[in-house]
């Protein structure tokens, strides 16, 4: 690999426009973790596909690597290369909605979208765009194709790859893949789409989707219940679901240490319960027009205490109180942050298989220290958050040499119950080595021929996925 030298940057501006090159703010060298940082780089805005294909272009001729950048809020690294100076290829000026066809439920946005402009964008056109992040204020869309983001609704909706119809995109030799149908159906070979969506950048640069847009809720409705243990909770989607089958759009686990940490950090706002509860979840209902959420809500809170799985709750009763009960979820990963973590893992795991690894992977760390444990998340798609944090009164950084010993534990026990070490945030640069270990290997032997056969140059995201 070469470096984005003066000579490299100068055979550019004879193809390209002043406004593309870019000064190079602190911000694109440095990711919310702080376990990455950047060693400079030639940063580029283009403002269109064929501006990206031109750079494409000349870093394959050049050998130089390229650094997809959407908002910087990846979690793994995928955004920072900390070893060479590339080309950090911003989207941030191709922000524009190309066409709404609500008709369809489709929106055509470019990849520099901000998730928060696109649900507006539909939501102007009476529909809904579901995928919801913590970050949506400033993550872009073609980051969350490329990471294939989550977030909290993907038990009524799916990931971003579900959400995701078409695809346009620069691939590594400086085509241009024109995938941009708006076709639920297209039966024609190997979905690029699919491939792109989740690939983090190293098959290639996402200029722009074709998005699958919904009906907006006529009415919604949200509940905070306790219940007694996490296998309590499992029960209570089951039954939730009986009642009203996918009307449900969210349902979050939240452990009672998350609780405490909101308290210490300041954060989330007042809490509901006088006493903390060990376990809750927040449910969230999207219902049709002649159906009552807080009916329902109340019905199924009147039936889960009946059984035993809860004995208190509130539901909200406004639009203020909703997002009340949404800012506590939103705000533990920002009392995690105060507190500290030493290891933070994102993990899925077949949803009977929860409970017991909660119960063991507690068990195994606690006979190494005392350690306090915030497990949260997306319980519905079985996705948690299960972050391990020092013995209370010590310091994270003296854990730190630690931190390996319990990944290994806590991705072991999830290898042995048939799951995930990464659930939604990607393989980044932090990951490669869990995924050598814990990967299929024919699986890994596929994807490395992928990226050979697409990037044989290697100059997409090197080091991402693959180490």
């Amino acid at each position: 690999m070469n470096s984005a030298d003066g000579a490299f940057e100068a055979s550019l501006r004879a193809g390209l426009p002043d406004a593309v090159f870019r000064p190079l703010a602190p911000h694109y060298l440095e990711e919310p973790r702080g376990l990455f940082h950047g060693n400079g780089g030639l940063l580029l805005a283009p403002a269109s596909t064929d501006e990206v294909a031109t750079i494409i272009r000349a870093c394959a001729k050049g050998k130089v690597p390229v650094v997809p950048y959407g908002g910087g809020t990846g979690l793994v690294g995928g955004q920072i290369m900390p070893d060479a100076r590339p080309v950090i290829l911003s989207l941030e000026r191709m922000t524009r909605t190309r066409a709404i066809h609500a008709d369809e439920n489709v929106l055509v946005t470019e990849a520099g979208a901000v998730l928060a402009e696109v649900q507006a964008a539909a939501d102007a056109a009476g529909r809904l765009f579901p995928l919801s992040l913590a970050s949506q204020g400033s993550c872009r869309i073609g980051g969350c194709l490329s990471t294939n983001a989550g977030g909290v609704n993907v038990l009524r909706y799916g990931s971003a790859r579900d959400l995701c119809l078409g695809i346009e995109a620069v691939l590594p030799d400086g085509s241009v893949h024109h995938g941009l149908k708006r076709l639920r159906k297209d039966n024609t070979g190997y979905d690029l789409r699919a491939l792109l969506c989740g690939a983090e950048g190293t098959l290639g640069v996402i200029t722009a989707a074709s998005l699958r847009l919904f009906p907006k809720p006529a009415s919604q409705g949200t509940a905070l219940l306790t219940v007694r243990d996490p296998a309590a909770a499992l029960e209570l989607l089951t039954m939730a679901q009986a009642r009203l089958g996918n009307g449900i759009s969210a349902f979050e686990l939240i452990k009672g240490t998350g609780l405490d940490f909101l308290l210490a950090a300041g954060l989330g706002g007042p809490q509901p319960f006088a006493k903390r509860p060990e376990w809750s979840v927040l449910i969230e209902l999207g219902l049709g027009p002649k159906q009552d959420p807080e009916a329902e809500l109340a019905a199924l809170f009147e039936a889960a205490d009946k059984t035993g799985l809860s004995d208190d709750g509130v539901i909200a009763q406004s639009e203020g109180q909703r997002a009340a009960l949404w800012k506590l979820r939103e705000a533990i990963p920002l009392a995690n942050k105060a507190v500290g973590a030493i290891s933070s893992h994102d993990i899925s795991l077949p949803l009977s298989a929860i409970p017991a690894f909660l119960t063991e992977a507690d068990a195994a760390l606690a006979q190494t220290e005392p350690f306090r444990i915030n497990a949260f998340g997306h319980l519905g798609d079985g996705n948690l958050h299960y972050n391990v944090f020092p013995p209370e009164g010590q310091r994270t950084a003296d854990f730190a040499p630690r931190r390996q010993e319990l990944r290994d534990i806590v991705y072991g026990l999830v290898q042995s119950h048939d799951g995930s070490f990464s659930a939604e945030h990607g393989i980044g640069r932090l990951k490669p080595a869990d995924l050598q270990r814990y990967g299929d290997p024919a699986r890994l032997a596929a994807m490395r021929k992928i990226k050979d056969a697409l990037d044989p140059a290697g100059i997409m995201n090197p080091g991402v996925i693959f180490g």
